[in-house]
């Protein structure tokens, strides 16, 4: 531990045999009778940029009239039942829907790229530049917008950024229609010739964030031994408490509490993994989870205890792999996705897909309730990030890129309201949204991708619903 100044340092770290846990934000690391802007407790912006794949049943002839996206009413007044979007209710202060966008970038630009949309249009999603069609090594997109906030911020913090994933990722070779498979398994481009490979195990994630055994070997007489990695740490953590205001010993004790029950799941999923019994992903790594809404959750938890520790304050998350046929029974859908987004425009395969949305959407209030109930500051950590969810493919049916799903959820350190539904008009570039969302996150930038303008995402008049 390290305290400077007679109060604890920002960068306080825990450490044991191979194990260095930082810590969340305590009041003690927030010196008295000094300017808030100038302390551990200034406001901070997280971003989990997610992709979920396929598009949506909303962006369908038959879904535009349902509103299975888009609610009927735009400004401050909507209505979100019926619709893929109706888990958010509970959220709406600090939802901004975007509809009616569309990615150009995505279409088939010549000849020989017709048909190719599901293998470059995850490569188009974060970055809104046309892919190269190669199955080399000469791969070429754009930086994606988490990477473009990472290199303005992310030096600030231990890990610049991270990248997630749910499905299988390939990384090598060509896949279909003349494209690189590294189009179709990465949403993040540090540049427009080097895409980030994307994390699928938890147990990864977890060892990074909290270098949990300095060797392979360690790690695995751990596991085998189901100890903690806060066991090499209790007697640093006693100590500290000593030292800690209630209000701070109980935050401690919560953010433990928390670092400790991911831990204990990822050793029950490996457990289970490692029994032998027959598994739903044999291909999986051990430390996967064969329940798709398990596995959503975990990559959620551990994205929470990093923004809470500041341990890194970007994320791309990629829930879905264009093309994949994973069955999500939690939806009450038995169809398998690809199949069920080839709905042929029917009304009760469009009304099963969008219960396949409404699903997907419905995990991430998982990830919020965690946010909203996590001090920061002098808010909660979902005042102070920004959560993008969207799809670079519109109506999957037809492969088309138009009317893209899309919302942000959080006030991004209060300068998004929340409460609002913007319609952009036919045409709109989503490089749109991407510029405004850089604005809103304090880069200073007037292009992004096609972007024409930014789009106005404090609506029409300011609100009380974020604190400016």
């Amino acid at each position: 531990m390290f305290l400077t100044q007679k109060h604890l340092s920002r960068r306080t770290v825990l450490k044991g045999m191979g194990v260095t846990l930082a810590l969340p934000l305590l009041d003690a690391m927030v010196p008295a009778q000094t300017a808030l802007a100038q302390t551990a407790a200034a406001r901070k912006v997280r971003l989990t940029a997610i992709e979920m794949v396929h598009g949506s049943a909303g962006s369908t002839p038959y879904g535009i009239k349902q509103n299975y996206w888009a609610p009927a009413g735009v400004g401050r007044e909507f209505d979100l039942s019926g619709g893929a979007l109706s888990s958010l209710t509970p959220y709406k202060q600090y939802l901004t829907i975007v509809s009616n966008t569309d990615n150009h970038s995505a279409e088939a630009w010549s000849a020989p790229e017709i048909g190719g949309d599901h293998f470059r249009s995850s490569a188009t999603y974060l970055t809104q530049a046309h892919p190269k069609q190669t199955q080399g090594s000469d791969v070429h997109a754009g930086t994606s917008l988490d990477q473009v906030y990472a290199k303005k911020y992310g030096q600030d913090t231990a890990l610049p950024s991270m990248q997630l994933c749910i499905e299988n990722v390939d990384q090598a070779g060509g896949c279909s229609y003349g494209y690189s498979c590294v189009y179709t398994d990465s949403i993040s481009w540090a540049t427009p010739e080097e895409p980030l490979p994307m994390i699928r195990d938890p147990r990864t994630v977890f060892n990074q964030l909290f270098g949990a055994g300095a060797t392979p070997e360690e790690r695995a007489q751990r596991r085998r031994e189901n100890q903690s990695i806060l066991d090499t740490i209790t007697q640093s953590v006693a100590r500290l408490k000593m030292d800690l205001g209630a209000a701070d010993r109980a935050r401690l004790s919560d953010y433990l509490d928390d670092v400790r029950e991911i831990e204990r799941r990822l050793q029950k999923v490996e457990a289970k993994n490692a029994s032998g019994e027959p598994r739903a992903l044999p291909e999986a790594p051990i430390g996967v989870p064969d329940s798709f809404d398990e596995h959503v959750k975990l990559m959620f938890d551990l994205q929470a205890v990093a923004f809470a520790s500041d341990l890194t304050r970007v994320f791309a998350f990629k829930m879905g792999r264009d093309a994949s046929n994973r069955v999500y029974p939690e939806s009450g859908v038995m169809a398998a996705f690809h199949s069920a987004s080839h709905h042929g425009e029917k009304e009760d395969r469009v009304d099963d897909f969008n219960r396949i949305n409404h699903y997907h959407v419905s995990t991430v209030t998982y990830f919020l309730e965690k946010l909203k109930n996590t001090p920061d500051g002098e808010g909660s950590l979902l005042d102070n990030s920004l959560i993008i969810y969207g799809s670079p493919m519109g109506d999957s049916n037809v492969h088309n890129h138009k009317r893209l799903p899309l919302f942000l959820m959080g006030h991004a350190g209060g300068k998004i309201p929340g409460n609002l539904h913007i319609k952009t008009p036919d045409g709109t570039p989503m490089a749109n949204a991407w510029l405004a969302v850089l604005q809103a996150l304090r880069v200073d930038t007037d292009r992004f991708g096609d972007s024409t303008t930014a789009l106005d995402l404090r609506g029409p008049m300011e609100t009380t619903t974020a604190r400016a």
